[in-house]
């Protein structure tokens, strides 16, 4: 069935890229035993973010998870017992090295395979996982370096089974009433937007496990969690770290990769101060980490040319104290909205000229159709209920052996902003090109993204 299955998908990537969702023949697994119609799972990653994965695929009745890889066996722990007091089987683990991921691979009762892991294993795990014949679900950012956005599509290319970038943010319900807007023309036609990820990360940063997230200073091996690798990104890299939470609900208002791409970005970093600060006012000026030198600039500005015209400016902003927003706004014709004061203006619609409005009654109105069909089984989800809607979108593909709604082009697109934007920066906030990843196909290809009514 997997020769079948892989040649199947192969020809859909080959021929039908420009096809959306809703033309594409619809597959339900076939089955010679009754626990495999159930969609295999392999999950590669089980710290905080692989765990919140779990809890949704263990809410399903139409999957089941088959093996759990993770180095980590205290990770390991907290994810069984999450399976055992859901009262399912317990899944296969895998975990006694760096590279035990690719025995999992090799397992012919999984379908599709989570990773969230590191950045640094995100692309070499989605790559093998492609090339074993099963769909890859990726979490962001997908890609580091340019030559990885080309693995992936390349890979994709090569054996014709879908990677899915696990966009969480591209399913937040305003986000989502806002594309239904788009769509609608309310705002007319789009002429510049912008996002980014603007989160006080430092406690995430800079913390020991004994405290938590409570104000430690330390990272690398001395860390907790994420402070084990990602604080490492912040000492040698010097660019738009992860931007994809932004650019990735940009990029379906604007249809990149389906009708119109980016063509060039200029990067610009300020000073670097909020690191070393948070540690001397945590640890002292005689902490060790304090003689660290960051080479993050503490807010990246990125601007982003389209083929159509339209201009996007992303912002990273992560090592200084400020309350979260993504700060989008979607700039057009007819109006603007802005996520942060939550507010809206159309021309000709809203009650007073020059005055916003309040979001909620279009919201109610322009609700996606999405939300409205699954809300419910969206309750207790993470992040607001958009991560019941990722992983939905992700295994409904799977189950109907059809191309998922967000694409190893977009992984590569928006993932390629973080090295791009390390050039442009590099090279004193010169213009870099935005390689065509699509090869010329973003010409004829269609929008995907939430147009099926099921995913």
């Amino acid at each position: 069935m997997k020769d079948n299955r892989r040649d199947f998908i192969k020809k859909t990537a080959a021929a039908g890229l420009g096809l959306g969702l809703a033309s594409m023949p619809q597959f339900s697994f076939a089955a010679d035993k009754k626990d495999d119609k159930l969609v295999g799972i392999g999950l590669i990653g089980v710290g905080l973010r692989g765990r919140n994965h779990l809890d949704l695929l263990l809410r399903r009745d139409d999957c089941t998870v088959k093996a759990i890889c993770d180095i980590d066996p205290a990770a390991t722990n907290l994810a069984l017992d999450m399976v055992q007091k859901a009262g399912k089987t317990k899944p296969e683990i895998y975990g006694k090295d760096d590279f035990d991921y690719l025995n999992l691979l090799k397992r012919e009762d999984i379908q599709a395979v989570i990773i969230a892991t590191p950045w640094e294993w995100h692309t070499k795990m989605a790559v093998a996982t492609m090339k074993h014949g099963k769909y890859a679900g990726i979490e962001v950012s997908a890609a580091n370096t340019l030559e990885e956005c080309w693995d992936l599509v390349n890979t994709y290319e090569e054996t014709g089974m879908p990677c899915m970038i696990l966009e969480n943010v591209c399913y937040r319900r305003d986000v989502m009433a806002v594309l239904n807007m788009v769509r609608q023309n309310m705002f007319g036609e789009l002429i510049h937007l912008e996002c980014g990820y603007q989160h006080d990360l430092r406690e995430v940063k800079f913390n020991n496990g004994k405290q938590a997230y409570g104000g430690g200073v330390e990272f690398g091996e001395k860390g907790f969690s994420e402070a084990k690798w990602r604080t490492n990104h912040s000492v040698y890299r010097n660019g738009d770290l992860y931007p994809t939470h932004g650019i990735g609900p940009i990029a379906t208002y604007l249809n990149i990769d389906r009708g119109n791409r980016f063509v060039s970005l200029v990067s610009m970093a300020s000073k670097s101060r909020g690191l070393h600060n948070y540690i001397v006012d945590k640890g002292g000026e005689n902490h060790p980490n304090a003689k660290v030198r960051w080479k993050l600039g503490d807010v990246v500005t990125t601007q982003i040319k389209t083929a159509l015209g339209e201009t996007i400016m992303v912002t990273h902003d992560t090592n200084l104290p400020r309350p979260y927003s993504l700060g989008f706004r979607v700039q057009g014709e007819k109006g603007i909205w802005m996520d942060l004061n939550k507010s809206i203006y159309l021309e000709g619609t809203s009650p007073q000229a020059h005055r916003w409005e309040d979001t909620s009654s279009y919201f109610e109105k322009y609700d996606h159709p999405l939300w409205k069909k699954y809300e419910q089984r969206a309750i207790g989800a993470g992040h607001g209920g958009m991560d019941f809607f990722v992983i939905h979108a992700f295994i409904e593909a799977v189950k109907r052996k059809a191309p998922t709604p967000l694409d190893a082009y977009d992984a590569a697109s928006w993932s390629a902003i973080s090295p791009l934007s390390e050039i442009s920066i590099e090279k004193g906030s010169s213009a870099v090109e935005f390689p065509d990843f699509t090869r010329g196909q973003w010409i004829n290809r269609k929008p995907t993204f939430a147009l099926n009514d099921e995913y």
